[in-house]
């Protein structure tokens, strides 16, 4: 008699399906400009969460001996004005300005694909809330953010502390203002994926509308989704550093590379270094991030993948 376990055949139709994870990964690494995106970004999330405790000089530290001193071994990156060292500063502003992007980013995905979803399963809603989002998308954003800002800042500074109430109010203020796009894309496809069989077949057989939203539409969209949320995370980057470098974000002893780009601008041409280290930051983390938006969308468009 012949052993059938032994046969190459029978191992590879007994072995279990190859999950699709690994085909969107393999297409991913396919993408070389997203991969180094990924290592650059996981970089920077490395060292702004684990800097501040290896480098030894805090960032509030003042020694005005060592004021406006140029990249040195004591301070790699230099000092500012009031002789506190830039590359603690940048780390900790790192810090804020990555968390603010996650966070903020994470706000914006939940309410755009909460109302993409609603709007797109839902008939009854689609006009309303959509309607609703294009009003978003016609408001003047910037003003917007402004008004926003001074009107809620002192109350949240008074309620949370400085530093924690203007965390609040950035995230909220990002998040609140750029989720329109996401509802819009996560409504095209839930309409598309209402006429497909399997949406059929399960509403065919009484499947209530809270397990078609969790166990059908969602895992479906979530490729768009996960697009949106690696754009979400640079738009949230350039629209905190936009508000700090206008004065209107973090404290001004709170640094974010916001608030040290505006810093360092009245010492642009004595020390132009100082505008050069928080503006190359920003610039290569969202390029980073865009990058790995682009791998991401062709790794989880089955069109593409395979090719």
């Amino acid at each position: 008699m012949t052993d059938h376990t032994s046969d190459p055949g029978f191992e590879e139709a007994t072995r279990p399906p190859r999950s699709q994870w690994w085909d969107v990964w393999d297409q991913f690494k396919t993408h070389k400009g997203a991969l180094l995106g990924a290592g650059f970004f996981l970089f920077i999330v490395v060292a702004v969460m684990i800097g501040p405790w290896l480098w030894p000089i805090p960032y509030d530290a003042i020694d005005i001996r060592a004021r406006n001193q140029g990249p040195s071994l004591a301070h790699p990156f230099g000092t500012d004005q009031l002789g506190r060292d830039t590359l603690a500063r940048m780390l900790k502003g790192g810090q804020t300005s990555v968390a603010v992007g996650i966070t903020a980013m994470a706000l914006s995905l939940f309410f755009g694909t909460l109302v993409g979803v609603l709007a797109g399963y839902f008939k009854k809603l689609d006009g309303p809330l959509m309607r609703f989002t294009d009003l978003f998308l016609a408001l003047p954003l910037l003003p917007l953010l402004l008004v926003i800002i001074m009107l809620f800042r002192d109350p949240l500074r008074a309620a949370f502390g400085p530093e924690t109430g203007i965390f609040i109010l950035i995230v909220f203020v990002i998040g609140i203002t750029s989720w329109m796009q996401t509802a819009r894309i996560v409504r095209g496809d839930v309409l598309a994926l209402k006429e497909r069989e399997f949406v059929l077949a399960a509403r065919s057989i009484g499947t209530p509308d809270r397990r078609m939203i969790t166990r059908h539409l969602l895992p479906n969209v979530l490729s768009p989704i996960m697009v949106s949320a690696t754009l979400g995370i640079a738009n949230a980057i350039i629209t905190e550093s936009a508000l700090s470098f206008l004065g209107l974000g973090f404290p001004s002893d709170f640094p974010t590379w916001g608030r040290l780009l505006f810093d360092a601008t009245d010492y642009l041409q004595q020390y132009p270094e100082r505008v050069i280290w928080p503006g190359l930051a920003i610039s290569l983390t969202v390029l980073a991030v865009n990058y790995i938006g682009d791998g991401l969308r062709d790794a989880l468009d089955p069109r593409i993948r395979g090719r």
